[in-house]
């Protein structure tokens, strides 16, 4: 099964799409097999990460930050704005997709681990992401 599904976001920052995958794996009705996320942008990403505490979610923001600083003089690609390059670097060095098993119907994800979408640009954004259940 594969469903398509959108997010929007509001600027940079890990936005939580757990309980949006949970959703398809529950309509695929499957008890066993692998959900693949994907996302179509290159300035924005996804991961899996703490999801009980911000602060982690904060300092990965702020270290990627620190890394991939906006306004590099090395950069060519400027025509969207100093955020563009940064974003598609960002997105590069994270990912496009993740694989998640499924086990008993759900997502076998860890006690403290969610499903993140990664905006990387500092406006407002509709992320298109495509989820498929199957074996």
């Amino acid at each position: 099964m594969i469903e398509t599904f959108e997010v929007t976001t509001s600027g940079q920052g890990l936005y939580e799409i757990t309980d949006a995958v949970r959703r398809i794996v529950g309509r695929a009705s499957r008890a066993e097999g692998l959900c693949t996320v994907f996302i179509r942008h290159t300035s924005a990403s996804l991961t899996i990460q703490e999801n009980a505490d911000p602060s982690a979610r904060h300092d990965l923001e702020g270290w990627l930050n620190r890394l991939v600083p906006e306004n590099d003089p090395h950069f060519t690609h400027t025509a969207e704005g100093a955020d563009d390059m940064p974003a598609h670097i960002k997105a590069a060095l994270t990912a496009s997709s993740l694989s998640i098993p499924v086990l008993d119907g759900t997502l076998a994800l860890g006690s403290w681990q969610g499903i993140y979408l990664w905006e990387h640009r500092s406006r407002a954004h509709r992320r298109r992401l495509v989820a498929h259940v199957g074996e």
